[in-house]
């Protein structure tokens, strides 16, 4: 939750907080009987307490409720009635009109020259005062319901906080609401059981990642996710963080993010009570600071060396302050936060000499020990650098490759050396590559620029940077890189020339642009056949001209799957080229080896750009759930990582499915969101894929005009109609003649398909004759259409495509009923229907059911599956692996999630089964037909 802007700019409103405001609302409600009047928010510094008592007041006052309201101030939390002054002075004059002894001793109360009774040396007296509170509050509430607010309850003085819950006890059947917000350490005592608690927790994570697409600047890349990490849910510190880093988001690297700077105002709220602290507290809290969580049981024992102040006292005083919490001879801090505020309020010698402590304590971990002397370097430093470089060999070797390109950025930094410092860079560019950052390359390459003018790290640079481009976008200025450097290196030295074609070749097949196709395809031939393997040739020459020379991109593509070893990178690419080659089963079966490789390493997670391929071939071979769980996967992780391009990809495969599954407005505003602010001359993949998918939707809606005249756009207008993309506008063939059809657009139709068969005649996979035999069929005079539909459905591979595959035959039954072959029709209705009930395709479901009927069948009222349709693939999957048995950690650990990510889809889905405990997950699963 929280609000956007500084003072001037408009509130963005409150996120995530649903059901702090139900409960706020309740207490507003006169006409709930059950209510209680009074609550206590409680929550952490920065959670939003104050927030919701703004909203609580702005609607009390939209209801016609009087708002009286105080906040307690650190300042004043001696001050006998600073808080009850507060809130009473908009009361003076109906003070005055309180019963004698009352209005005196209130007025006594507050310092107003009021004679002292006699018998009271100049003491208060305390219940006069109280009920005081109590009738003043009594009597406004008859002439207006009341709502009393109090801010920061935990620094109102004592005497205020005795008189307001003395008076909100006894105004429990009155118009008077009493709403108080406090921090969890402790909470004043004078709130007893009689005050309903209301915690006020960290947001939930897709409510975090809201809030920061809400800034003027939103985060992304590393440094969102960090962010994210840091903030810990907590709304101040997320749009403090997303405020603080904007200016320099661009320029930060992979590692520079990991101890992000606290802004004045969250040190004051994290650190407030670190000065007040013993040196011996301070110093100990520091070593746990410095270290990771793997070190701390190492800067336990360095604190306590360190001094004799640095042991369980010290640690015993922390928790006291409420910034750490003890547990089975362990140290957490209470937020991430506090971690960082305790290390920037430290100096720089204080850190050094902490680290290097650290160091001496961990000389049997030479990877932790080299990180500790890093942080504590003052100056460039070749053996520090060295250990750094060795630590980043033995992370990449078990998979780590984030970490790995973090010690090669970091050694690169101490490197005296300017030619070393670009070769670690440029090694750290391999490895940020196959962790999926192409924000952190572009980084890593700048820095390779300013440190060295050797030709042949610039030109290696200048290939990282192309790749970098790419997959953020830059689609134009990605070949400006790619295609100058093969075309001056092809003759010198032809692997560099091969390197950067086969970059540029997906940057081409993106925008699907004629000129860069043709000067990428004359490059490529003058690569000679023998310069790398031929997984690097298979690729470039299938995704540049993947209807040319077929046989032979096929043999290329046999011998590239056939060679022993390959990594995640080469299964991707080789499984990228079968793709472009309609040999899907075989690309799925590539990209899934490509993704257990890059699960089995420890820290490489799921790259976005294999996903989102992933996901495309499992939606074109039918694996509709599992491309659900692939595509959302890879949006997630191309958000957190600013692989834009392929989260657009994975969008698309998001939105198709919902089309096909008759969820037409989910799928319009994820297609709108695939192509939103993109230039369509640089992604006419995208492009064409965006009109397939509105052409499914209109389709599905019944407005066949205009689903002809989308996925007419998939070509040109021209006498002789070429596509918009060369390879990706020729899949739209089957529904653009079956959305002809039904157009009586059959004419224009069939110049486009004459079009495509002259020019492709001879070089079309299976898949593509599948689709031009079916338009054929639909275009074709009676008489002739039968031979397509056969042809359509003769070939036993065509399996490999089902849904495509089923549509035809559903056509072909349809054609079969029109001339009363209903026997044949009702067996390739039943077919179809198989096919398409598995799929969910409700639309096609629907129509092949109402073909049966009239073919004579009768078709029995099918049992709606309870829920399923509710709960999206990754909530199902998550729910049964916990009905299973698996905790969130564990579930996290087999589908990359974090366990609070588990944890909040188990959340939505408990409500969604009727269910409020894991036990009781199996038979929710088995009663809804889901397990």
């Amino acid at each position: 939750m929280g609000r956007g802007g500084d003072a001037g700019l408009p509130a963005i409103g409150v996120i995530g907080r649903e059901r702090e405001l139900a409960r706020i609302r309740r207490l507003l409600d006169p006409e709930d009987t059950d209510r209680s009047s009074l609550l206590l928010l409680i929550g952490e510094p920065g959670s939003g307490k104050s927030t919701l008592l703004d909203v609580a007041a702005r609607e009390a006052g939209r209801r016609g409720l009087r708002v009286l309201r105080c906040q307690g101030h650190e300042g004043e939390t001696e001050l006998v009635f600073a808080g009850l002054h507060q809130l009473l002075a908009p009361m003076s004059a109906e003070i005055r009109e309180l019963p004698g002894p009352q209005r005196d001793a209130l007025l006594r109360a507050f310092g107003l020259n009021q004679p002292e009774p006699a018998g009271a040396a100049g003491e208060p007296e305390r219940l006069l005062i109280n009920l005081a509170v109590l009738t003043l509050l009594s009597d406004t509430a008859c002439r207006r319901p009341l709502l009393v607010i109090v801010d920061d309850a935990q620094w109102l003085d004592a005497c205020s906080l005795d008189a307001l819950t003395f008076a909100a006890r006894r105004l429990a059947d009155e118009p008077v609401s009493v709403l108080a917000a406090t921090r969890t350490d402790p909470v004043p005592e004078q709130f007893g059981a009689e005050f309903p608690r209301l915690p006020v927790s960290p947001l939930a994570e897709a409510a975090a990642d809201r809030l920061l697409d809400v800034q003027p600047f939103p985060p992304a890349g590393p440094l969102r996710r960090q962010i994210l990490r840091q903030a810990a849910g907590n709304p101040l510190a997320l749009v403090e963080l997303a405020r603080a880093t904007a200016d320099s988001s661009a320029s930060l690297s992979d590692t520079a993010v990991e101890r992000l700077p606290l802004t004045a105002r969250l040190e004051r709220i994290f650190a407030d009570r670190l000065a007040r602290l013993p040196e011996g507290t301070r110093r100990a809290l520091l070593f746990a600071a410095a270290a990771d969580d793997p070190d701390l049981p190492a800067a336990l024992l360095a604190s306590s060396a360190a001094g004799p102040d640095g042991g369980i006292e010290a640690w015993l005083l922390a928790e006291k302050a409420g910034l750490v919490t003890l547990d089975s001879g362990r140290v957490a801090f209470r937020h991430p936060l506090m971690r960082s505020a305790v290390y920037q309020a430290a100096s720089f010698a204080a850190r050094r000499e902490v680290h290097l402590a650290l160091a001496e304590a961990l000389a049997g971990n030479p990877d932790r020990r080299a990180w500790h002397l890093a942080a504590a370097a003052l100056a460039p430093d070749e053996t520090i650098a060295a250990a750094l470089e060795a630590t980043a060999d033995r992370a990449r070797r078990r998979g780590g490759y984030r970490v790995a390109a973090a010690a090669l950025e970091r050694a690169a930094r101490l490197s005296p050396d300017p030619h070393r410092q670009a070769r670690r860079l440029l090694a750290a560019c391999d490895l940020a590559m196959h962790a999926g950052r192409p924000l952190w390359v572009e980084q890593l390459t700048a820095g390779v620029v300013a440190a060295t003018d050797d030709p042949e790290l610039l030109t290696e640079a200048a290939l990282w940077t192309g790749w970098a481009l790419a997959a953020t976008t830059r689609q134009k200025a990605a070949l400006s890189h790619l295609l100058p450097l093969a075309a001056s290196t092809v003759d010198t030295a032809p692997a560099v020339a091969l390197g950067a074609v086969r970059h540029a070749a997906l940057v081409v097949y993106t925008m699907g642009d004629e000129d860069y196709r043709r000067e990428a395809l004359e490059l490529l031939e003058r690569i000679p056949a023998d310069v790398g393997e031929s997984s690097d040739h298979a690729w470039p020459r299938a995704a540049l001209d993947p209807f040319g020379d077929r046989p032979g991109h096929l043999r290329l593509l046999e011998r590239a799957a056939a060679l022993p070893g390959l990594g995640a990178n080469a299964l991707n690419e080789i499984g990228a080229c079968a793709w472009v080659l309609d040999e899907t089963a075989t690309a799925v079966r590539l990209y899934g080896d490509s993704l257990e490789h890059l699960r089995r390493a420890t820290t490489a997670g799921s790259n976005a750009t294999l996903g989102q391929a992933l996901a495309i071939a499992q939606f074109e071979s039918g694996a509709w759930d599992a491309a659900e769980v692939t595509a959302d996967d890879a949006r997630r992780v191309a958000a957190e990582n600013g692989l834009d391009m392929a989260g657009r990809s994975a969008t698309y495969v998001s939105a198709a499915l919902l089309a096909q599954r008759g969820d037409t407005g989910r799928a319009r505003e994820l297609i709108d969101r695939a192509v939103a602010g993109i230039d369509p001359t640089e992604s006419r993949a995208l492009q064409a894929r965006a009109l397939a998918v509105r052409g499914a939707i209109a389709t599905v809606e019944g407005d066949h005009a205009l689903a002809y005249e989308l996925l007419r756009g998939l070509f040109t207008a021209d006498p002789d109609p070429m596509p918009l993309h060369y390879h990706a506008s020729h899949y739209g063939l089957g529904d653009l003649a079956a959305a002809a059809v039904r157009a009586r657009q059959e004419k224009d139709a069939a110049r486009v398909l004459d079009s495509v068969e002259r020019r492709l005649a001879g070089r079309m996979s299976t898949r593509l004759a599948l689709l031009a035999h079916r338009a054929r069929a639909l275009l074709a005079p009676a008489g002739e259409a039968e031979e397509h539909f056969r042809a359509a459905l003769a070939d036993p591979a065509g399996e490999q495509w089902p849904f495509e595959r089923a549509q035809a035959r559903l056509e072909y039954a349809e054609w079969l009923r029109r001339r009363r072959r209903t026997g044949e029709a009702r067996t390739a209705l039943a077919q179809a229907l198989a096919v398409f009930e598995r799929l969910g395709a409700r639309h096609w479901v629907a129509r092949t059911t109402a073909e049966l009927r009239a073919c004579g069948v009768a078709m029995p009222v099918r049992k709606k599956r309870a829920r399923h349709v509710d709960l999206t693939a990754q909530q199902l999957q998550i729910v049964r692996l916990a009905a299973s048995g698996l905790t969130n950690r564990e579930i996290g650990g087999r589908l990359l999630l974090s366990p609070r990510t588990v944890g909040f889809h188990l959340y939505q889905a408990f409500p969604k089964l009727g269910v409020t405990t894991r036990a009781q997950l199996r038979d929710a699963l088995n009663d809804a037909g889901l397990d």
